[in-house]
Formats: structure tokens, sequence, C-alpha cells
């Protein structure tokens, strides 16, 4: 094992090291400059379940993730070479891996300190797996007060639209039903009278289809705060926030975004919806396939349009001539309203954009939709 301190002077620096290291509240580790543990904290003991003695000496890989392990040296010796700071001095969150194998995140600081010949690097680790859950359970709760206030919307239309639609769709019933008995005894003044109130029901019926029409124009007629807006912080967002409420195993969210895609010109928070809309759908449409995955693309359609995809390999849509999945009050689900994928077609046709939904290769849907390139809204 390497021993970088052998001097006298070196040995009370390593005695002081010892006293500061029993005292400091954070999780302290001290390496040399080949990433070798030189010191470590009693709190750093506490938090990843190591004596000190036993990583004294090893490398600082003990305790990272794959992830981070295979660059950490390399880190250090481009540092030594050419001087150019790229994480000291800056605090990051990352995945550390504790001694019986967890992988948690923590929050890293790291300082340098030249000691004589000897060049170290000292990093002050603090737990954020409790600070991580409460931010969760504080985007639960918004969430929920969020879902609360659309619900409580949603009802407050349902009641009044239902109010509106009881009255012609009863008409409807009534003249039908006085069709239907007119027939028991047919002659040429009842089929006039069942001509009639089928005439009278038609009517009523296309009443009952303005009044749907018209809370659909309503909601089309909200306004959108349109500007440029990166797409992948958008998809990123979106992704998280469709996870909250979901209980069970989540399908794996792929985002993949196209090198150098450009801005588009849209309103945030509504584009961030559709993608939340779509992504939930996704992780329904796969909750019984054994290696759930889903997909977000966004990449450059042509010089003037984005195209974004949400693509999952679960069972597909099934297609019925009549319906299409954007039709309002039209659900595949049991215990669907059919209102999600109406108002994603709402939000992108005031957008500019288009939506539209097709079957993904090998398997499953893919729901894609455009947007306008910021750029281009510009140049017009």
């Amino acid at each position: 094992m390497t021993k970088p301190f052998d001097s006298q002077d070196d040995q009370s620096i390593r005695s002081l090291l010892h006293t500061v290291l029993l005292s400091v509240p954070d999780a302290m580790i001290v390496i040399d400059e080949k990433g070798t543990i030189v010191a470590f904290s009693a709190a750093a003991e506490k938090l990843f379940g190591y004596r000190a003695k036993d990583v004294t000496g090893e490398n600082v890989r003990l305790l990272m993730t794959e992830t981070d392990y295979p660059h950490h040296d390399q880190y250090i010796a481009n540092y030594i070479k050419s001087g150019e700071k790229q994480i000291i001095g800056i605090g990051r969150v990352v995945e550390a891996k504790l001694a019986n194998g967890d992988e948690i995140p923590v929050e890293l600081k790291i300082g340098e300190a030249k000691l004589g010949d000897h060049r170290l690097f000292t990093g002050y680790i603090r737990d954020v797996s409790e600070r991580q859950a409460t931010e969760h359970r504080i985007s639960r709760l918004q969430a929920e007060l969020s879902n609360f206030s659309r619900l409580s919307a949603v009802g407050t239309m349902a009641s009044a639209m239902a109010h509106e639609l009881n009255q012609p769709l009863t008409a409807v019933s009534n003249y039908l039903e006085a069709a239907r008995d007119l027939l028991d005894t047919p002659s040429d003044e009842t089929i006039a009278m069942v001509k009639e109130a089928l005439g009278a029901a038609s009517s009523q019926s296309v009443r009952a289809g303005q009044i749907v029409r018209r809370l659909r124009d309503y909601v089309s007629r909200g306004e959108i705060d349109t500007r440029p807006i990166e797409i992948e912080s958008v998809i990123r967002d979106a992704a998280s926030l469709s996870k909250i409420g979901i209980e069970g195993p989540l399908a794996q969210i792929i985002i993949k975004i196209e090198d150098n895609v450009p801005m588009a010109q849209a309103d945030r928070l509504q584009i961030r919806q559709v993608i939340v809309n779509l992504v939930k759908n996704a992780i329904e449409a796969t909750s019984g396939v054994a290696s759930p995955q889903i997909w977000v693309l966004a990449a450059r359609k042509d010089d003037t349009t984005l195209q974004i995809d949400v693509r999952d390999n679960g069972p597909g849509m099934v297609e019925q001539a009549d319906r299409t999945p954007f039709d309002p009050f039209y659900s595949s689900k049991p215990k669907g309203m059919g209102l999600g994928l109406s108002i994603c077609q709402t939000i992108i046709d005031a957008h500019g954009g288009t939506i539209w939904v097709e079957e993904n290769n090998p398997r499953g849907a893919a729901f894609c939709f455009t947007l306008k390139i910021a750029e281009a809204m510009n140049d017009t």
C-alpha cells in the first residue's frame, strides 16, 4: 500500500489530520494525487460502513459506482497535467457505493491542498437520500394539489355539461321511444308522425353535438404563451413528473435528443403537459409487459419543424374505423374519461402543429407531434 507520509513533519500532519477527522461532522475523505485514500473520517466510516484502517491505502474508486470509477483516475491525471479544474470547488450530486453494495445519492465537494511535496484532495460528502426523498414528497404533494385543482375544474365543467346535455339527450330518447310505439300500428298518419319524431330526434342530437364542440372551442381559446424553449429540458421535466402517483414497477424511460436540436416556439407548460399525458399513457399501456420500455425522441423534422415521439413496447393501439384515439370521450382504458388525448390535440393544434399515432416497430404504439422551430418563426 502507498505511504505518502514519511518524514517527521509529515507524521505531525498525520496526527493533526487524525484529530480533525474524528470531529468533522460530515464524511471527509483525503486522497493523494494517485487517488489513494490517505485519511477517512469517523463520519465517513459511519456513512460508508468501512473502517478507516481497512480503506486507507486503497484507491478511492472503492467508494464509487460503475458509472464513475472508470474515469476518476483519468480526471486527476488530466488536472495535474493541464491545471484545468473540472470538479474541484464545484459541488455536485453523485452516486456512492457503500460497503454492503448499496448505492446512495451524495453531495460531493472537493478541495485541494499542497503540503510540502504532496498534493492532496479532500472530499466532503453528505448523504442526500433524505433530502431527495423530501423533495420527491413535496413534488408529489404539489402534483396532487395540481391534480385536485384540475379535477375540481373538470368536475365543475362536467356538472355544467351534464346539465346542458341532459335536455337534448332526454328529448332524443323520448322521440325514439314514441317512434317505436307508433310503428306498432303503422298507417299513413303514424308513419308521418314517425318521420316527424325521427327528424326531431336528429335535431336534438345535433344540438348535443354542438354543446360538445362549444366546450372544446372554449378550451382551445385558452391563451398560450409561446416563446423559444429548450425541448430537452421540457422532456426531462415531463418524464420525471409522469412517474408521480403511479404505483408499482415503472417502465424504463429512455430519452434520445438529436445533437444540436433547435429551440421550439411553444408554451412550455402546455407542451410539458402534453408529454406528461403521453408518457403516462405509455406507462399504463406497458404495465403488463415483461420488460417495459418507453422512448421519448426529439429531432428536427425539416427546416421549420421539430418532431417529438413517445414510443412504447406495449400491446399497441386497436384501430377502429369510425373512431380515433383523439376523439373526445373515447378511451381504450376501462376507467378513462377520454379527454387526455383530445386535450393534447387541442394544445398541439393551437401551436400550429400536428399530432398522430402510428405503430412502433417491432411492437407497441408511437404518439408523435410537431412544433415550430423558434428560428424559423423569427425568420418569417
